[in-house]
């Protein structure tokens, strides 16, 4: 039986959560909180197995209490959020500090029929994830490791960093981009998974700019990689993002993995376009997602990297890639980071 704490402040939205939840016999709702305070009081005396959170509550943020939750009584956390753009940058906040995954509110259409399922499944998947205790400090002031090795040599310089993550993933691109020089000048290509609509998407960009200070973008189809220097790009909501004859396409093509944008479509073309002068990163997420990917891009010169099992939300599509030998490197974001810096010296140019 998977024990469920609903933190929501608007009765119909509590009696709607309650009455989808009671559809899956595994799954049991053990108590409700209308506010902030009352939520992590209630997670220290219930200790459920998940916490469904809304990001605007009185008293104490949705933000504010999975904080506090996660630095006192580390619980996985699924928050549900509606897509105006306030509640959507205090959800990417939650991600950042350590909640596991988002599910829109309904929106009061055709989308709203299977709703309740979306929901017991997103419980379920969120009940299975180990979580650890995040400090309210959460990304401030982190600093890479000094005791690196260096880097494999290069003939050439680095062209393209190509990175791919899914559950856990704002955190761990965040921490990633942050530790980077702001003189850092090879594009980074990124495809994250975002289980949720297109309004959530797209506030992705806009929100992991402000984290990061970087000048973060969606991908638009035939751009030319060598315009995007110092840039972060997004593959954008269910599209495929890949690099063909110097220029970025965007494809409607079938998903790989069940995934569309895939990172597995993402690597293979790096690989193919930019063989040695490309480095490849794969962080936390659910799957395999990226795993061969990963592997063809080693095999074609890469530099390519794993999220360590100590970091990742979800050790999955990591540890998909270190069992298939596709990481040169398995270390946490920040060293990630702090390599590829070291394999690009700051201030050069594609």
């Amino acid at each position: 039986m998977i024990r469920v704490l609903l933190v929501e402040d608007s009765a119909t939205m509590r009696g709607h959560l309650r009455e989808s939840l009671a559809a899956d016999p595994d799954l049991l709702v053990v108590g409700e909180a209308t506010d902030g305070p009352q939520a992590v009081e209630l997670v220290g005396r219930l200790r459920p197995d998940v916490v469904t959170m809304d990001m605007m509550l009185p008293t104490m943020s949705g933000l504010v209490a999975t904080e506090h939750i996660m630095a006192e009584h580390p619980t996985p956390i699924l928050v549900v959020s509606s897509a105006d753009r306030q509640e959507l940058f205090s959800t990417y906040n939650a991600l950042a500090a350590g909640a596991v995954d988002v599910l829109e509110k309904p929106r009061g259409d055709a989308t709203d029929a299977d709703w309740g399922r979306r929901l017991c499944s997103a419980v379920r998947l969120v009940s299975r994830i180990r979580v650890i205790t995040h400090p309210r400090a959460r990304l401030d002031g982190r600093k890479p490791a000094p005791d690196l090795p260096p880097p494999r040599p290069m003939g050439d310089m680095l062209r393209v960093v190509a990175i791919g993550a899914s559950t856990g993933g704002p955190r761990a691109l965040t921490e990633l981009l942050r530790t980077l020089p702001l003189g850092f000048r090879p594009p980074v290509l990124c495809v994250q998974h975002i289980a949720a609509s297109e309004p959530f998407a797209v506030a992705f960009s806009d929100w992991l700019a402000g984290q990061t200070g970087r000048d973060v973008c969606y991908a638009r189809d035939w751009t030319p990689v060598e315009s995007l220097s110092g840039r972060v790009v997004l593959a954008p909501p269910d599209r495929h993002l890949l690099v063909r004859d110097g220029v970025l396409r965007l494809s409607d093509a079938p998903p790989r993995h069940s995934c569309r944008p895939s990172v597995d479509v993402l690597f293979d073309s790096v690989a193919a376009e930019f063989g040695a002068v490309a480095a490849g990163c794969l962080l936390t997420g659910m799957g395999r997602d990226g795993a061969e990917g990963l592997l063809r891009m080693r095999g074609r010169g890469a530099v390519t990297f794993a999220q360590d099992e100590a970091s990742c939300v979800v050790y999955g599509m990591p540890r998909a890639a270190a069992m298939l030998g596709a990481a040169g490197y398995v270390l946490p974001p920040a060293r990630i980071a702090a390599r590829l810096a070291e394999l690009q010296p700051i201030g050069s140019r594609l």
